[in-house]
């Protein structure tokens, strides 16, 4: 018999802290488990543990909250293929829902309804030769990419990789300071000098709650 269990870190209702949606009340789904190891990341306590929850636990939990809008993070949630029935899932019931996803995995098979705000590594995260530049083609107007940057060589490749794949004819693209490493006027007077077509975004919940936020 197939499970319908997946393993969750979290479930919680915060504001939104990036992407078009910031500021927006959200409920955060937290699946376990990443197969990156990005130098900046701020959720390894995700990598492992949690505990296991059928998609109709998770669902009944949700409807306890009044918003509509639901983000399914990780970790990388498409590391449990589980996923993309939970996705569908809360489409069905009305909800506006968004993906963030670490790109390293195929998103061809995720529901259209779905917002996907997927990164592209930076040579500075690490994890560069993970991205799966693939997924390019499967993106719309109504998702994002997103590019996590720690230095001006992060910024310059990410203004190359913009270019190279056309990306902002394809979807809203997101400039972000890894904090602590990358100034973020810095970033916002380089975007502004380039004239660069990108949503240039820090994180509201770091700002509000410091490094509590999310956990």
């Amino acid at each position: 018999m197939k499970s319908d269990n997946l393993r969750i870190s979290e479930i919680f209702y915060s504001l939104q802290g990036e992407s078009r949606t910031v500021g927006l009340p959200t409920i955060f789904i937290r699946l376990t488990g990443c197969p990156l190891r990005c130098q900046y990341c701020d959720t390894s306590y995700a990598f492992s543990g949690g505990e296991m929850q059928s998609i109709a636990s998770i669902l009944a939990q949700v409807s306890e909250y009044k918003t509509k809008y639901i983000t399914v993070t990780g970790g990388e949630p498409l590391a449990q293929p589980l996923c993309l029935e939970l996705l569908s899932q809360l489409a069905d019931k009305g909800y506006s829902v968004s993906l963030e996803t670490s790109g390293a995995i195929d998103v061809s098979a995720v529901d259209s309804r779905i917002v996907k705000v997927m990164d592209l590594k930076t040579p500075a995260s690490a994890e560069e030769p993970r991205n799966l530049y693939a997924n390019v083609q499967y993106l719309d107007s109504k998702d994002q990419v997103k590019f996590v940057i720690c230095n001006a060589e992060d910024y310059a490749w990410s203004k190359a990789k913009m270019a190279e794949y056309q990306l902002a004819q394809k979807c809203e693209i997101l400039f972000s300071p890894s904090m602590g490493q990358q100034d973020p006027t810095e970033l916002a007077e380089w975007i502004l000098e380039d004239q660069l077509p990108v949503r240039f975004q820090v994180q509201l919940h770091k700002i509000l709650w410091g490094d509590m936020a999310g956990k």
